[in-house]
């Protein structure tokens, strides 16, 4: 069961991510209820999904990298630094980019989620689970069938690490899209709003705190 928890856990931050409103299935339902197509809403799917793939792969491979060229405590020092000021930066600036318009194309609409998804620091949640340990890696050498994170060759790594939380998040943001579309409508936002930034902020700080702590 320890070698299953990091793929649940990094499942289920997939799954966190696609709850949120502003990381792409409230756009999704806004293009549905435009052209009153349901296929308007799976046709924005795909590049969401691939925008927000695209901020994951580019946050875990820069840590893999780091890696292997940073000791291992100024590795954790600079995550825990970069998690938590993040986070605070976030919570007193907390409005979302803006930029776009409701006529997109693919190459749009996968621009606009691969930059709510980097302002979110929706990669950032991953980090601690890429740091690794020397002990870690030592244990690698004694047992072949060791299987962590710190354990995995780079490219492995990258690639499954990102198609795990990736299907985390298509499932709920079509789940999600899909519902409000066919039954609830945006209107059910205005009666049954949480803040998911708020938690998600605040969670990126602790975050940070826990990785020098353990």
């Amino acid at each position: 069961m320890s070698e299953l928890w990091p793929w649940l856990a990094v499942f289920g931050l997939g799954i966190f991510h696609g709850i949120n409103p502003a990381m792409g299935w409230l756009f999704a339902v806004a293009l549905g209820l435009q052209e009153q197509k349901r296929a308007a809403v799976f046709r924005a799917l795909p590049p969401i999904v691939l925008g927000h793939a695209l901020s994951i792969a580019i946050i875990i491979a820069a840590v893999l990298v780091a890696r292997i060229s940073l000791p291992h405590r100024a590795l954790k020092i600079a995550a825990a630094a970069i998690l938590f000021a993040f986070g605070l930066y976030r919570l007193f600036r907390s409005r979302h980019p803006n930029w776009v318009g409701m006529r997109v194309g693919f190459g749009d609409l996968t621009l606009w989620s691969f930059i709510m998804a980097s302002a979110h620091g929706a990669g950032l949640m991953l980090v601690p689970f890429f740091l690794g340990s020397p002990a870690a890696r030592n244990a690698h050498h004694h047992d072949s069938h060791a299987l962590s994170f710190a354990n995995f060759s780079a490219p492995s790594l990258l690639a499954a690490s990102v198609i795990v939380h990736t299907l985390g998040y298509l499932i709920t943001t079509a789940l999600i899209a899909l519902v409000v579309y066919e039954k609830l409508g945006v209107a059910i936002l205005r009666h049954a709003w949480f803040n998911i930034d708020l938690v998600w902020m605040v969670a990126l700080m602790v975050t940070g705190v826990l990785i020098l702590l353990f």
